[in-house]
């Protein structure tokens, strides 16, 4: 058997994960907005320490949650579930039957595996929307950030990266719109997802290390907000010790602001987030927030160029002592940022009725 759907728009975009939730959003609820809008309304914005002795990276700095793309459907009132699934024949039968029902259907897994991107270094919970597949030739069809075309993906290929033996793994995670309705105001979800966001970086939601540690072992140091920001700083100035040193800050670097992030570890996306949300509640965002979202952007760009430096001399501890400080500014940009949007949003804004 086999079957496309070719009714399926796919702008490329900056990042996976916010260029398949809107063009998937256009798609089934006809509703149009921004790449930077949606990872804000996802809460997408985060500073994720991950320490796993037992994986290659061994340590890594992630600028995004985890549950971006549920969480911004979400916030816009719209019934979108996401589920793994353990049965990697079952897996593949319940998308496959979406796609024969006319559904594109996001998926997740790990780039590396993808044989049409040719990707040099693990990255697992990439985002990906099945449109067709075909049994013959066992290739599957998907639309991804990169091309606007349908891209083929061996069977093989997309089953190991939804769920590799080895490493991180989504257990072969997809999602599905049980209703397309948009039951919520642009202010309601900005209002949600800003709560939502601020709590994560300020440390009273830690879901987000929660679902990490949910697929990692019981030695694996997950800290996220603002105190991911100062453990990174304190883990950095330890560096120059490590036999790695070199390929954990050439990886970090790429991961800050080559890796489809849209720039600045992400910053960028939520800088136009901020930008547009002036707009919709102006009583919670302002001019100083945006700019202080622009600010942090640049400093991780900054970042990424250390790291790629201190990669090339990895054994000196005062190249590891200028990445720490970056780490340290950049936490207190963000902590000022993030506290300010918090207390905003507990004084000012109650959550609107509609």
């Amino acid at each position: 058997m086999k079957t496309l759907i070719t009714n399926y728009n796919n702008p490329p975009g900056e990042h996976c994960g916010s260029t398949a939730t809107r063009n998937l959003l256009y798609h089934y609820c006809g509703l149009e907005l921004s790449e930077s809008v949606i990872f804000g309304l996802g809460a997408g914005i985060e500073s994720m320490f991950i320490k796993i002795n037992a994986l290659d990276p061994a340590i890594s700095i992630f600028g995004r949650s985890i549950s971006m793309e549920a969480d911004a459907l979400s916030a816009l009132g719209i019934d979108y579930r996401e589920q793994p699934e353990l049965d990697n024949n079952k897996a593949w039968e319940d998308v496959k039957n979406e796609v024969i029902a006319g559904r594109p259907t996001m998926l997740t897994g790990d780039i590396f595996f993808l044989d049409y991107r040719n990707y040099k270094v693990r990255f697992p919970a990439h985002r990906f929307v099945l449109v067709g597949f075909d049994d013959e030739q066992e290739i599957a069809y998907v639309a991804d950030r990169v091309d606007p075309e349908p891209q083929a993906c061996s069977y093989r290929a997309l089953a190991e990266s939804r769920h590799p033996a080895t490493g991180i793994t989504t257990f072969n995670l997809w999602g599905k719109f049980f209703n397309t309705t948009v039951t919520n105001s642009f202010e309601h979800a900005a209002i949600l997802a800003l709560k939502t966001c601020t709590a994560r970086m300020t440390g009273t939601d830690t879901s987000q290390a929660d679902l990490i540690k949910s697929v990692t072992g019981d030695d694996a140091v997950i800290i996220t907000g603002i105190d991911g920001l100062s453990e990174f700083a304190k883990d950095l100035v330890h560096w120059h010790e490590r036999k790695d040193a070199a390929s954990l800050a050439s990886y970090n670097s790429q991961c800050i602001e080559k890796f489809g992030t849209g720039g600045g570890n992400f910053r960028n996306l939520h800088t136009g987030f901020l930008q547009w949300a002036t707009q919709v509640i102006p009583d919670v965002v302002n001019a100083t927030h945006v700019s202080l979202a622009a600010e942090s952007a640049r400093c991780w760009t900054e970042l990424s160029d250390l790291l790629q430096t201190a990669s090339g001399n990895p054994y000196s501890p005062d190249i590891w002592l200028q990445t720490s400080d970056k780490v340290i500014e950049i936490r207190d940009i963000e902590a000022e940022l993030f506290t300010s949007l918090n207390n905003l949003l507990i004084q000012d804004s109650p959550d609107p009725v509609d």
